[in-house]
């Protein structure tokens, strides 16, 4: 059937696959998943010789499902368009199929500002499959943007509709695609409406990221071999943002946008650093000075200072892209701004808030990131965020950062993560008190400690730790029980080091370490740590771990701490 009727005999498995969905087939147990696994495997691999059948397929079931199930397909067609999609260019009928899936996948990007209750997956799910889909259909991608921008121009509306330009922050772009995009925003940008210039502003930035952390060697090159033409892009659409942030309110919409345009012309940040400036480049200089006043607290607004420490970290991020022997002028821009980054953003006695905690904790961890990363011996600000009496954000920011910096190690010049091994007492305290908060929260038995530290004796005889937290403290210590148990799992090293330690001190801290984890694979209040924990007891136990439960008597403490636990 498969060689004399290829039609009828994708028609199938794309049946087989519709009929398995949940809103058909009812709640999946495992065999149905398996199974459900099993077609999409089919779907993929089909999708190598029949292209345009299976896409045609999957587009039909797409529009007709409900939203509830939408994310299976979508989270299909993400490995799909990934790993089978022809590199080469696609054929005409192929092109216009993807122009005929891009609004079901625009669709279920929208649908988040909707309220549907699965909107985070419809939304990661699509856009994970719009940017797939961009790596080889970029013009198809391109012309719905650049419609609909042509659109906006001749549009009286005040309040139009921008979601298709905000497709500009979830596609793929390299080098070359990033100028196009920018020469299209400078070409169109004076004509726009404001709510479409923000949009572009916003989106823009984003597409700026996606470049810088997909193709990083491209943006290193552009500061050992300057490009005239982005740079002229850049600053073209600098000056015209600059023209448009007549007011503090757009000023700090814009800042964000225009330190990263800034970033892209590596010349210029050379000649606005000399001490007579062209009148062409007085407006950058100018922007940087507003820039450091705000964020020192002088610029008469908290909402230059909140956005200027948002330019800031991103200023800070992208230098970490540039060798510091390719351009030092960028980074001693970046010194005269660092000091009074951290103090507003990690002063434990005036916490930084814009009303957003989220946005907020990831832009804390951008920085603690970028700082390190920048100078990995200057870690006055990860003291701080270990202080026991700073926020619990603050602990949140510090482990995510760490597990970041261990797991995204792009660029040869990044250091690595033993320069943060000093702190390995304080980290194994940590997790200590943030397993009895939680486990405690829950209503199971207090955690065990074989041979807890001193201080943590001396954390629990405080008024604090003989409350029991409140549901929404008990919430917080979970989150950073799993970044603190899934940091265990990235390297085990970082909590083992037990730097001018005795033998006997050592086996005590890493029994200590290995019964709480022991500890939490039971509990069924907390699954996805549980299962995590499984995971990092896996990596506590193989051969390199092992040596360092006590590196004087590794075998006898192995089996010492195993007899305990049976």
């Amino acid at each position: 059937m498969a060689a004399h009727k290829p039609v009828e005999w994708v028609q199938a498995v794309v049946n087989r696959f519709d009929e398995q969905l949940p809103i058909k087939a009812g709640q999946q147990n495992t065999h149905t998943k398996v199974s459900t696994e099993h077609n999409k495997e089919c779907l993929i691999n089909i999708s190598k010789y029949k292209f345009s059948l299976v896409i045609s397929g999957l587009t039909n079931i797409l529009k007709n499902v409900n939203n509830m199930v939408s994310f299976l397909i979508l989270d299909c067609w993400v490995i799909y368009f990934q790993v089978v999609q022809p590199k080469d260019t696609m054929r005409l009928d192929e092109t216009m199929l993807v122009k005929q899936l891009l609004p079901e996948i625009c669709h279920f990007i929208h649908t988040y500002r909707e309220g549907n209750q699965h909107a985070a997956e419809l939304r990661n799910s699509a856009s994970g499959v719009l940017f797939s889909l961009s790596c080889n259909n970029f013009n198809a991608v391109f012309s719905r943007i650049s419609t609909r921008l042509q659109e906006l121009t001749v549009c009286s509306e005040d309040n139009a509709d921008v979601h298709d330009i905000e497709l500009l922050q979830y596609i793929s772009v390299d080098c070359s695609k990033l100028k196009r995009l920018l020469q299209e925003t400078v070409f169109k940008f004076k004509a726009l409406k404001k709510v479409a210039q923000l949009a572009v502003i916003n989106s823009l930035e984003k597409a700026f990221w996606n470049w810088v952390e997909n193709y990083p060697d491209e943006f290193t090159k552009l500061y050992q071999t300057p490009q005239t033409d982005m740079a002229d892009c850049a600053e073209k659409l600098f000056d015209l943002v600059d023209g448009f942030a007549e007011s503090t309110k757009r000023k700090a919409a814009v800042w964000p946008l225009q330190i990263i345009l800034l970033v892209l012309c590596p010349e210029i940040i050379q000649d606005i650093a000399k001490d007579v400036v062209e009148e062409t480049k007085m407006n950058k200089k100018l922007f940087l000075d507003n820039l450091r006043k705000a964020l020192a607290g002088h610029g008469g607004s908290r909402q230059l200072t909140e956005s200027a420490a948002i330019a800031c970290v991103k200023l800070c991020k992208a230098s970490t892209y540039i060798n510091w022997e390719d351009n030092s002028v960028i980074f001693l821009l970046v010194q005269s701004m660092v000091v009074d980054l951290k103090n507003l953003l990690f002063n434990p006695s005036k916490p930084f808030s814009r009303g957003n905690q989220n946005a907020d904790v990831d832009l804390m961890i951008d920085c603690l990131v970028s700082c390190f990363r920048i100078n990995p011996h200057n870690n006055q600000h990860f003291k701080i965020c270990l202080a026991q009496n700073s926020p619990s954000t603050f602990h949140y920011v510090l482990v995510n950062s760490l597990h970041r910096i261990i797991t995204n190690s792009a660029l040869d010049w990044w250091p690595r993560i033993d320069a943060v091994y000093c702190h390995s007492m304080e980290l194994r305290s940590m997790f200590s008190e943030t397993l009895h908060k939680a486990i405690q929260g829950c209503g199971a038995h207090p955690a065990i400690r074989m041979t807890p530290s001193l201080t943590f004796k001396e954390k629990m005889t405080s008024l604090k730790f003989k409350e029991k937290p409140t549901d929404l403290e008990t919430r917080s210590y979970k989150f950073l029980l799993l970044s603190l148990v899934k940091l265990i799992h990235a390297d085990p090293k970082l909590l083992l080091c037990n730097p001018r330690k005795q033998g006997p001190e050592t086996q005590g801290s890493t029994a200590e370490l290995i019964t709480g984890l022991v500890q939490l694979v039971p509990q069924s209040s907390m699954p996805d740590i549980a299962q995590e924990a499984m995971e990092a007891l896996l990596v506590l136990h193989q051969l390199d771990s092992i040596d360092l439960w006590n590196p004087d008597a590794p075998i006898e403490t192995f089996w010492e701490i195993r007899y305990v636990k049976l």
